[in-house]
Parts: structure tokens; C-alpha cells; sequence
């Protein structure tokens, strides 16, 4: 087992991956840029080493970051999500040094990385893949003439994309034209790449991801799925462990399938294996992330199975502890990010200093955080603030739970996410259980809420009385 482990992220990604080394008696190693000095992450560890003051280039530093791992006598490194966690060249780095990379190898994330390789890689193991282009697109030509082959609409895909983004539904021919120069500059801002292919639409499909475990040894195993449908712009928003819409045979047929696909590319550590799912229950894969994914807890919840001890446990050499016949899952767990962000205006992240924080407690309560009282939420990372698990024995009590946990957790001085999940976790839509990828759209109502929190209200209607009482 390794003796120092430095982790290559910040926030509650860095924080989560801290709380298994400290359960595994391993030392954490945090890194963190000049404007994140009093981020928690760099509290919680062990050791914190500065690495730059830019607040984003400075995590994306790859020989400055492999020089304080090995400054500060680590023999190990752990990428998280985001930032370099699917960059090849950040993985061969690690390795060159001497160090061990806990993911899986550059290979592996290069071709997957690429969503064309993956797709030949897939179609050559027979796994199911969506119609769509051989490669990536030449031209405007070249994808009006597939497109209207296939029949619209069309999803225009990044090649390197990945997290939602460099994605373009185009529904006619004016779409695609459009829509084709504006995604090859997303794809190019976000991932150095502006390599388009191109996929049919599936229209309101369920996305289903399956969480997989490799080991050094050959041994694949899966930990169920995951049901990430509620998503606004291709941003997944809440998921829940099990989907409410598989049903057993269907889960068996998948998660076989998604071991398949991580054996056809010699896969090993966790990754996650994605599908669209139709309203038949015909399946097809989309992609496969080569690192561990945010919505992970949930699976945690409801196997038992530490995800992160467990990849660290494999880069370390050793075999799975477990088969797929031991693994079972129970209950249901629902995850929600809870960001700093304005569903009122567009989502709109809502950077500043929280006032009052407050989280909820009690039985199948988790909570992966990051900020507290009197943190300033700065402007240059992603928005969100905690995720807020819920696990209960069954769908109902799960819902139940989730409303009382949500009202429950407070935080004041900037918008966040909590009053629309609070209006969405009371609403019959949810309760059904019934979500697809369209759901925001399905359901506008749920949009429909009153943005400021009532005991916010009373707090400022007393304080206003008080300074009026007290002649201020």
C-alpha cells in the first residue's frame, strides 16, 4: 500500500479522495492555487503544497503538479475529476516519474478519450453504438449528406468532448449549418480539439451509466447503474442509484455489456461505462469516462463499496476483493448538486461569500462538501458547493427523506440550487420516479418557485424591524 498519496484536484473532489487515505492510514497531499490558500481541501490534509498563483492554470500545471508530488515524497498520485483527471499526458508524466498513477493507463484514456476510437473500439467488441458517422466529420457537406441519411435530428458531438459539453442537438438541415461552426469552437475552447462526429438522436432517452471496477488481474466487476436523466443542457443536475426504469433482466443484459466494453479495451481502475436507453428498453453505449465521476456516492450508498479505497487498493496491485456474484445493491439513493447558481436566470453560477451554513443530519444522510461559513465561493471554478445523498429502502421513503434533507440544509449570502430542488423533491413528477433526459423541458412548472427561501424572508424582516426599533 502506498505511504503518501498527493491528489491532483481541489474542493470536495479533493476532500472526498482525503477522507479514504485518512481511513486507509494513507497521508494526503493537497495542492492548491494562490487564491484557494483557505479552501477546505487544504485543511484536511496532511501536507498542502501552493502550485502557482493562477487560480485555473495553476491545476493544470502537469510538471509543476508531478514536482511537488515528488518534492513532498509521495509515491502515488490521484487526478479526481475534472481538470487533468483524462489527460494522457498528465498520466504518462505520473508514470515517468516513478510515480503511480491511481486511474487507468494513458492508453486507455486516450482512446477513450477520443469518442470516434471509442466507437470503433466498441463496435469491434459488438457492443451496441448509437447510427452515426465512421470517424470524425470532414465538412458541412460531409454532415448535412450523413444526416440526412439517417433522418434528423442528429446530435453534432465533440470528438474529445466529455461532461456535457461540445454538444449541439440540430433538428434540420438550417441547424446543422449553424450549429456545426459553433460547436467546432466549443469543442476547440474546451478540449484543444475541434474534431465534430456525429450520432442520431434518441429522443427522451434515459441516461443510464454503469460504474466499473478493474483490477490488475483481469478481474472486471460492475456496481450497478446509475439513472442520470435529470439534466438541464446536457448537465446532469440529480441522479439515482438504482434507475427507477430498469428492471432486472435489463440491468443484468447492460451491466454485462459494460464489463464487455471495459475488457475490449483492456480497462483497469473505475470508470463508467454510459448509455442511452429508449422507452423500448433498446440500449446503446455513448461513452466511457476513464476516471471517477462526481455522482459516484450514490453507488457507494447503495452497494456498501468504498470507490475510491477501491482504486487505490487496485493501482496498488492488488486484486478485487469481490466477484460479481457478491456484489448486490439495495435501497435507493439520490444524489443532488447543490451549486451556486440561479435556476431563475438561466443557471447563472453565483459566485460570493456564504453567511450562514447549516447541513442536514440523520439516518442516509451524506453530505460531500466543500464551503462553510464565511468562505468566499470564487469565481474561476465549477459551481458547485456540496452533494447532498440521500439513501432510503425504497423509491417513497427516498423521496420523503430527500424533501426533509433539503429543507433542512441552509445556506445563506448566495443563490444556490437548494429552493428549486425543494420545489422539484415535492412534486408529483418526481415522485413518479418517471425521468428521461427531456424532463426539465417536459415539466416548465418546476421552474415555477419562489427563488428566496421564506426563512430568509423572516431573517431580513426581522432584522429590518430591529434597526428600525433601534432608530439605525
Amino acid at each position: 500500500m502506498f505511504r503518501r498519496i498527493l491528489i491532483a484536484n481541489r474542493g470536495e473532489c479533493a476532500i472526498r479522495i482525503i477522507r479514504s487515505c485518512q481511513e486507509l492510514g494513507i497521508e494526503a497531499v493537497a495542492i492548491y492555487s494562490e487564491p484557494d490558500a483557505h479552501a477546505l481541501h487544504v485543511k484536511k490534509a496532511d501536507l498542502a503544497v501552493m502550485i502557482g498563483p493562477d487560480p485555473v492554470k495553476s491545476y493544470l500545471n502537469i510538471h509543476r503538479i508531478v514536482n511537488a508530488a515528488l518534492e513532498s515524497g509521495c509515491d502515488a498520485v490521484h487526478p479526481g475529476y475534472g481538470f487533468l483527471s483524462e489527460n494522457p499526458e498528465f498520466a504518462e508524466e505520473v508514470v515517468r516519474a516513478g510515480l503511480t498513477y491511481i486511474g487507468p493507463t494513458p492508453q486507455a484514456i486516450r482512446d477513450m478519450g477520443s469518442k470516434t476510437k471509442a466507437r470503433e473500439a466498441m463496435i469491434a467488441a459488438g457492443v451496441p453504438v448509437i447510427p452515426g458517422s465512421d470517424g470524425a466529420l470532414e465538412s458541412v457537406e460531409h454532415a448535412l449528406d450523413l444526416a440526412r441519411e439517417m433522418g434528423y435530428p442528429v446530435m453534432l458531438k465533440a470528438a474529445a468532448g466529455g461532461g456535457g459539453r461540445g454538444i449541439r442537438r440540430c433538428d434540420n438541415d438550417e441547424e446543422l449549418r449553424e450549429n456545426f461552426i459553433v460547436t467546432q469552437r466549443e469543442a476547440m475552447a474546451a478540449f484543444g480539439n475541434d474534431e465534430l462526429f456525429m450520432e442520431k438522436c434518441i429522443v427522451e432517452p434515459h441516461h443510464i451509466e454503469f460504474q466499473i471496477l478493474a483490477d490488475q488481474h483481469g478481474n472486471i466487476v460492475h456496481l450497478f447503474e446509475r439513472d442520470c436523466s435529470i439534466q438541464r443542457r446536457n448537465q446532469k443536475l440529480i441522479e439515482i442509484a438504482p434507475s427507477t426504469f430498469l428492471d432486472s433482466d435489463l440491468r443484468e443484459r447492460m451491466g454485462q455489456v459494460a464489463v464487455a466494453a471495459a475488457r475490449a479495451v483492456d480497462y483497469v481502475n473505475a470508470g463508467t461505462v454510459e448509455f442511452l436507453v429508449d422507452k423500448d428498453r433498446n440500449f446503446w453505449f455513448m461513452e466511457m469516462n476513464t476516471r471517477l465521476q462526481v455522482e459516484h456516492p450514490i453507488t457507494e450508498a447503495i452497494t456498501g463499496v468504498d470507490i475510491v479505497a477501491q482504486q487505490i487498493d487496485i493501482a496498488a496491485g492488488n486484486p478485487l476483493p469481490f466477484s460479481q456474484d457478491d456484489l448486490s445493491h439495495h435501497g435507493f439513493a439520490i444524489e443532488f448538486r447543490i451549486n451556486a447558481e440561479d435556476p431563475k436566470n438561466g443557471f447563472l453560477p453565483t459566485p460570493g461569500k456564504i453567511t450562514r451554513y447549516h447541513s442536514p443530519g440523520g439516518i442516509g444522510i451524506r453530505v460531500d462538501g466543500c464551503v462553510y461559513a464565511g468562505y468566499e465561493i470564487p469565481p474561476y471554478y465549477d459551481s458547485m458547493c456540496a452533494k447532498l445523498t440521500v439513501w432510503a429502502h425504497d423509491w417513497k421513503q427516498a423521496v420523503r427523506r430527500s424533501i426533509r434533507a433539503l429543507d433542512e440544509y441552509d445556506i445563506r449570502g448566495v443563490r444556490t440550487t437548494l429552493p428549486f430542488y425543494r420545489h422539484l423533491a415535492a412534486s408529483e413528477a418526481f415522485a413518479s420516479g418517471s425521468f428521461h433526459t427531456g424532463f426539465l423541458d417536459e415539466h416548465p412548472e418546476l421552474l415555477d418557485y419562489k427563488p428566496f427561501d421564506a426563512r430568509e424572508d423572516i431573517a431580513a424582516a426581522v432584522a429590518v424591524a430591529i434597526a428600525a426599533h433601534a432608530g439605525l
